[in-house]
């Protein structure tokens, strides 16, 4: 009989951070945290997409602050991939649902809901 093969736990690289001197100071909002930068906007479906720099679970409170952009909401739908899950952790890829249009670049944060 063969000896069961041991797998190796996958190393995850650190999760880059954005650095302060990327956001400009009409996107930033002081004592929120970053959870990631848009990085494209699907008219069609109306969701975002980013990579997460802070765990972000349905129902927590977003504002996507960008040049042109001022929008507050709650996750309501919360995507990886092709599969809708409860919470996501930093530096995974996800599709948030979105009310209004937002452009790619564009600061999120994870608010207190009011």
């Amino acid at each position: 009989m063969a000896p069961a093969k041991i797998s190796k736990a996958t190393k995850r690289s650190p999760v880059r951070r954005t650095p302060i001197s990327e956001i400009s100071p009409d996107e930033q909002i002081v004592g929120a945290p970053l959870v990631g930068k848009v990085r494209d906007y699907n008219a069609r479906r109306r969701e975002m997409t980013l990579r997460l720099e802070e765990p972000l679970s349905t129902g927590n409170a977003l504002r996507v602050k960008g040049r042109d952009t001022d929008l507050s909401q709650r996750v309501e739908r919360l995507c990886i991939g092709k599969h809708c899950v409860q919470s996501a952790m930093p530096g995974e890829t996800v599709s948030v649902s979105v009310a209004d249009r937002v452009r790619a670049g564009d600061a999120v944060y994870k608010v207190r809901s009011s």
